[in-house]
């Protein structure tokens, strides 16, 4: 039997605190380089690499396994800490090497796919189908461990501000809201579904009614949608619900815990109060609900200068009660060619833009398509409106006002980026408040809550709810970091009246509202106290924090684009006989895809394992 002896530290830790000191480490082995008197071996494990090295007075024996080693061999390392001949000022252990007396080879390894390192590129596919081996690249190890500081300070703050962590259900019962909701068949009840959960909102608000006063949970959450660089179809939220507090209360919680985030993970000081702006304001100077406020270019509205123009483009718009709005980018002018400016006129069509209007202002001048058009006077204006200097290039666009914000807050990103104004290391808050309540989704065509059913109007909007209720705004607020909302949350109707008309005002029928929320409207009767909470997204800020493109890259074992998983296949077919104890049938327009599926799955396996088995049928 194997016997592991103690080890003295991880190999990445081995400085010159250990030097002349006798160690045992373990890990995997990196690279191998032999020179013939001397072979030098770099063991990596999840806190970096040390060099290990075997001369020829180490015997025979021991040269020649340390030059029988192979990449990624898994192998314990038993020798004296002595200081490098030559110091490797990039690497935490430059200053000394381990002199090995003893190497053991614990495990051999196949010769992996791609070479485990940061800056090798690999296939999104390969990377998920062998993930244990991407995950040993340390840029990943770090991010990984990033995200594990991230919840020690959480669960570290709401333990000392009096929070009490309560799980909440994973089967639960479907919504049919917003997001699609994962199914999961009842052999028992056949016929009925669970649905796994979206958030655990109501659960949280319920735990308020039964007097826990505080709760918090870092809560995972289902939803079967689209994905994008920043969703998966399950992610964490750092999830809280406090009784008796007011905005102020839940964002003055929300800030604490930022703030010990921010120091304990990042060694960031974040200054508290975090700054307000509204939702008026921000869409309508950064064109965005989620703004990023590292940098200026603000929308401008320029519908008070070309309300009367002779440009039928913004004027008609304008008389169709649209807007024209624009943003001036700093050096555009020599920078953007118009084949590069037309190429984002074509992207901004998904957003319904018809197009966009340009103009360069240089030595004095206005040039571009648009210039023809402007008089005197819209020039002197626009000068004035943007504070022109020279060398800028001016974007326009003219539209309804969706249309006109969602176009310049993406050419604002864009431009950002590509201009390089965007500070670098920097982690800008703010909070988004008084949201409508209500917002119209074009692809249900109806109105639906900004947030959610269970936000509390503001005054004024309990009183519209009767009357107009789109009109009406919201309790809620929102937490941004960098052009990306982190969080967000709301003070929550407590009281059953309001529910009720809140429901009506999103077009449930009372007898669909008791069918869906009968459970929470009876819970409101009760003696509901007035309570308010937020949700964080656990993965996009650590993904944030780790300065990662894609939240993949902060998960062990994320999806895919297209919300599969190579590595075990899932989704995939299961046995006929559990699809018949659950009452289920697969309709025949499915049935050649689940064949295929099925053949293909068959085949990857038997190719694996007939590549490195030494199984004996």
């Amino acid at each position: 039997m194997m016997e592991m002896d103690k080890r003295t530290d991880y190999s990445g830790n081995i400085t010159a605190k250990y030097l002349d000191q006798e160690v045992t480490l373990y890990g995997w082995v990196q690279r191998v380089r032999n020179l013939g008197n001397l072979v030098f071996i770099d063991l990596r494990d999840r806190e970096g690499v040390v060099q290990v090295v075997v001369n020829k007075d180490s015997g025979k024996e021991l040269m020649e396994i340390a030059d029988s080693l192979g990449s990624e061999d898994v192998i314990e390392v038993k020798g004296k800490v002595v200081k490098r001949s030559s110091v490797n000022p990039d690497m935490k252990t430059g200053e000394v090497e381990v002199d090995a007396n003893s190497i053991e080879v614990l495990n051999k390894s196949q010769v992996p796919p791609f070479e485990i390192k940061d800056d090798v590129e690999i296939g999104e596919q390969t990377r998920l189908k062998y993930r244990y081996l991407d995950l040993r690249r340390p840029t990943l190890q770090n991010a990984i461990i990033l995200r594990s500081k991230i919840l020690r300070a959480i669960h570290e703050y709401f333990d000392e501000n009096g929070f009490i962590n309560i799980e909440t259900p994973i089967l639960g019962k479907s919504s049919p809201e917003g997001a699609r909701d994962y199914l999961v068949p009842s052999r028992i009840y056949p016929g009925s579904f669970y649905a796994l959960p979206q958030s655990p909102q109501l659960f949280k608000q319920l735990l308020m009614a039964a007097g826990f006063d505080k709760y918090y949970q870092i809560a995972r959450c289902f939803r079967d949608e689209d994905l994008r660089g920043d969703r998966q179809p399950e992610f964490t939220q750092i999830d809280m619900e406090a009784s008796f507090v007011d905005e102020k209360g839940i964002q003055d919680y929300t800030e604490g815990l930022l703030k010990k985030v921010m120091k304990d993970v990042m060694g960031i000081d974040l200054k508290t109060p975090i700054r307000r702006i509204t939702w008026d304001e921000a869409m309508n100077k950064y064109g965005s609900d989620k703004p990023d406020t590292r940098y200026e270019m603000f929308l401008h509205d320029l519908s008070p200068i070309f309300k009367d123009s002779d440009f039928k483009v913004f004027s008609g718009a304008i008389a169709d009660g649209g807007f024209v709005k624009g943003i001036a980018v700093k050096g555009g002018a020599e920078k953007y060619s118009r084949k590069h400016i037309e190429q984002k006129q074509d992207y901004i069509k998904r957003y319904h833009a018809k197009g966009l209007a340009w103009v360069k202002f240089e030595n004095g001048e206005f040039s571009g398509p648009v210039a023809k058009f402007l008089t005197d006077e819209n020039k002197q204006a626009l000068i004035k409106e943007f504070d022109l200097e020279g060398g800028e290039l001016v974007i326009m666009v003219a539209d309804k006002w969706k249309v006109v914000t969602d176009s310049l807050d993406h050419l604002r990103r864009e431009f950002a980026k590509e201009t390089g104004i965007i500070p670098k290391d920097v982690y800008d808050f703010v909070w988004v408040v008084d949201w409508p309540l209500f917002e119209y989704d074009e692809g249900w065509g109806r109105w639906i809550a900004a947030h959610h059913p269970f936000t509390m109007p503001d005054d004024k909007g309990i009183e519209l709810l009767d009357t107009d209720p789109h009109k009406a705004h919201a309790r809620s607020y929102d937490i941004v970091m960098n052009g990306d909302e982190l969080g967000g949350g709301s003070i929550r109707i407590h009281k059953r009246s309001i529910q009720e008309k809140m429901f009506k005002a999103l077009g449930f029928t009372k007898k669909r509202a008791y069918e869906q929320f009968g459970y929470l409207m009876d819970a409101l009767d009760m003696g509901f106290p007035p309570e308010a909470g937020l949700a964080i997204g656990l993965d996009r800020f650590a993904m944030m924090l780790a300065q990662k493109d894609n939240i993949r890259d902060v998960l062990a074992f994320p999806k895919n684009a297209s919300a599969s998983e190579p590595m075990m296949h899932a989704p995939a077919p299961v046995a006929d006989q559990q699809l018949a104890d659950l009452g289920i049938e697969v309709e025949d327009q499915y049935a050649d895809s689940v064949k295929e599926t099925e053949a293909r799955l068959e085949k990857e396996a038997k190719e694996d394992a007939d590549k490195n088995s030494t199984w004996d049928e």
